[in-house]
């Protein structure tokens, strides 16, 4: 599967707000399907689609102990996000930094700052 899909998938499951809050609960530690439920206030069944939604986008992973199956961040694939999005700050931070230079420019009318 190409990185592109995998992108794709990660941001179509980051905008829904309930796999938001399903992600902040098992942020600390791996969790069981019922007390992600309860914690963001969906049904059991509800809670098990989301996750699925979010195992497919590579967002968690599921691991076994005993009876149960719990879930946790998969922190690689949130970096393919992370990836996408920090591409956008360098170009930004360029901008800031022309537009403070410019601020305190002699000339501009504005005061120089004095450290």
């Amino acid at each position: 599967m190409s990185a592109e899909i995998n992108l794709d998938r990660s941001l179509r499951a980051l905008a829904d707000g309930n796999r938001r809050a399903i992600l902040n609960t098992i942020r600390t530690a791996p969790l069981p399907v019922g007390v992600i439920a309860e914690a963001v206030g969906l049904s059991q069944q509800t809670t098990s689609h989301h996750l699925g939604v979010l195992r497919t986008a590579g967002l968690t992973v599921r691991s076994r102990e005993g009876t149960r199956h719990l879930f946790a961040i998969e922190t690689d694939g949130l970096a393919a996000v992370r990836s996408y999005l920090d591409g956008f700050w360098p170009h930004k931070l360029s901008e800031l930094k022309a537009a403070i230079e410019a601020q305190d420019e002699p000339g501009t009318g504005r005061s120089e700052r004095h450290g």
